[in-house]
C-alpha cells in the first residue's frame, strides 16, 4: 500500500491520545497531567524517604523511573504550549505531499518512517513488558515482607497484601506501558520529521543536478528559479520550526539520558556474580538499549540533518551554473552560500546534536557509572 504521509497512523494516533495532534481534546492533556503527576508524586516520596547511600541500589533503581517520567511531562508541557509551531510543521509537511506526492522520494522515504516508527515504538513496548516480567512477584511471602512492585513508589495505604498489591502492580504496568507508548511515539515522530526534510532535500538536489540535461542552451527557465529558491526558504523554515520545538527537549533529553544510562549500568554492574543476576539482566538489558536507542536518535536527527543540508550547496556547486545567465547564476551562488551554514538541531543553543556527542554522552555516564560503584 502506498504512504500518502510521512507520519504512520500509530504515531498520528499516539499524538491525538496524548493532546498534541491538532484539535485534540483538552481532556487527553489533563489526563496525561493528572496521571504522570500522581506517579511522581509517589515515586519522588519513595526516593526521599529512603535517600541514604546504604540503599544505594534502591534509590538507583527508583531514579531510572523517576527520570523517564519526568522527561515525558516535560516533553508534554513543551509540546503542548508550543502547539502552533507543531502545526505549522503538520501544515508543511501536508502541504509538500499535495505537491510531490508521486515522487518515488517522497513515497521511500514516507515507507522507511512508517518502519522505523513500528520499531521504535515495539522496542519500548518489548523493554516494559520485559521490565515487568522480572519485577513483578506474585508469590505470597511471609507476614512481614512486603513483595516488591513494578516502579518504586511510597504509599499512604498498606498495599503489600492481596488483592491490593495485584491491583497497585497493575495500574503500575498500564503506567508504565503508557509512558513508554508516549515516549515511542515522540522519538518516531522525530525520524518522521528527519525523514521528511531529508526527503525534501533530495527533490531539490534532483532539480539541481537535473539543470544541465534540461537546458542545452544554458538558460535557466523562470519556473525552475522560483522553484529552487521557493523550496530551499522551505526546507530552512522547516529545519527552523524542528529546531524551536526541540531544542530544550533536546537539552533535557541529553542530561536525562546520560543520567538514565548510568543509573542502569550501575545497576547491571553491581548484579553481575549475584543470586539476583539473571533476573536483574532481564530487567534491564532491553531497558538499556531502550534508552540508549533513544538518545541515538536525538543525536542522529541532529547529524542527519547537518549532513544533509550541506548536500545541497554540493549539487548547485557541481551544476553548470558557471555557464548560466548572470541572474540565473547569483540563485545557485545565493544557495551554496547559505547552504555553507548548516542546518542543525541544539540542545538548548548550547551544542549542536550530533553522533559525536553521542558517544560523549556514553562515556560521561561509563565514568559516573565508575563513582557510584566505587561508593557501593
Amino acid at each position: 500500500m502506498i504512504p500518502t504521509s510521512t507520519v504512520s497512523q500509530p504515531v498520528e494516533i499516539g499524538l491525538r491520545i496524548i493532546g498534541i495532534w491538532p484539535n485534540s481534546s483538552i481532556l487527553f492533556r489533563l489526563l496525561w497531567t493528572l496521571g504522570i503527576g500522581t506517579s511522581l508524586t509517589f515515586q519522588y516520596y519513595y526516593f526521599l524517604t529512603h535517600f541514604s547511600t546504604e540503599e544505594l541500589p534502591n534509590l538507583i533503581d527508583s531514579l531510572s523511573t523517576i527520570l523517564p517520567h519526568s522527561l515525558l511531562f516535560f516533553k508534554l508541557f513543551v509540546l503542548w504550549i508550543n502547539n502552533r509551531i507543531f502545526n505549522d510543521i503538520l501544515m508543511a509537511m501536508s502541504n509538500d505531499w499535495r505537491e510531490y506526492s508521486s515522487m518515488c522520494v517522497m513515497i521511500d522515504k514516507a515507507v522507511l518512517a512508517h518502519r522505523c516508527s513500528k520499531l521504535t515504538i515495539s522496542v519500548y513496548s518489548i523493554a516494559v513488558l520485559l521490565y515487568s516480567i522480572a519485577s513483578v512477584n506474585f508469590r505470597r511471602q511471609a507476614d512481614d515482607v512486603c513483595r516488591e512492585l513494578l516502579i518504586k513508589m511510597k504509599f499512604p495505604f498498606e498495599f503489600c497484601k492481596s488483592p491490593i498489591y495485584e491491583i497497585v502492580v497493575c495500574m503500575q504496568f498500564v503506567d508504565l506501558m503508557a509512558i513508554s507508548s508516549a515516549i515511542g511515539v515522540l522519538d518516531a515522530l522525530m525520524v518522521t520529521l528527519m525523514l521528511h526534510i531529508g526527503g525534501q532535500i533530495d527533490l531539490i538536489r534532483q532539480e539541481v543536478e537535473g539543470i544541465s540535461f534540461q537546458n542545452n542552451k544554458y538558460d535557466l527557465p523562470t519556473a525552475i528559479v522560483r522553484s529552487l529558491i521557493t523550496r530551499h526558504h522551505k526546507i530552512i523554515t522547516f529545519s527552523e520550526n524542528i529546531e524551536s520545538l526541540f531544542s530544550h527537549i533536546a537539552l533535557m533529553q541529553f542530561i536525562s539520558n546520560t543520567m538514565i544510562i548510568c543509573c542502569i549500568g550501575f545497576l547491571i554492574v553491581t548484579s553481575l556474580g549475584t543470586d539476583e543476576g539473571i533476573r536483574m539482566l532481564v530487567k534491564t538489558v532491553f531497558f538499556y538499549i531502550a534508552i540508549t536507542m533513544e538518545a541515538f536518535i536525538f543525536c542522529f536527527a541532529g547529524e542527519y540533518l547537518s549532513n544533509k543540508s550541506k548536500t545541497i550547496g554540493d549539487a548547485a556547486y557541481e551544476s553548470i551554473w558557471y555557464n548560466l545567465k548572470p541572474q540565473h547564476c547569483r540563485v545557485l551562488l545565493f544557495m551554496i552560500m547559505r547552504s555553507q551554514k548548516r542546518l542543525t538541531i541544539t540542545a538548548g543553543k548550547f551544542m549542536d546534536l550530533s553522533l559525536e556527542g553521542f558517544t560523549n554522552s556514553l562515556k560521561a555516564s561509563a565514568s559516573y557509572i565508575s563513582v557510584l560503584y566505587a561508593m557501593y
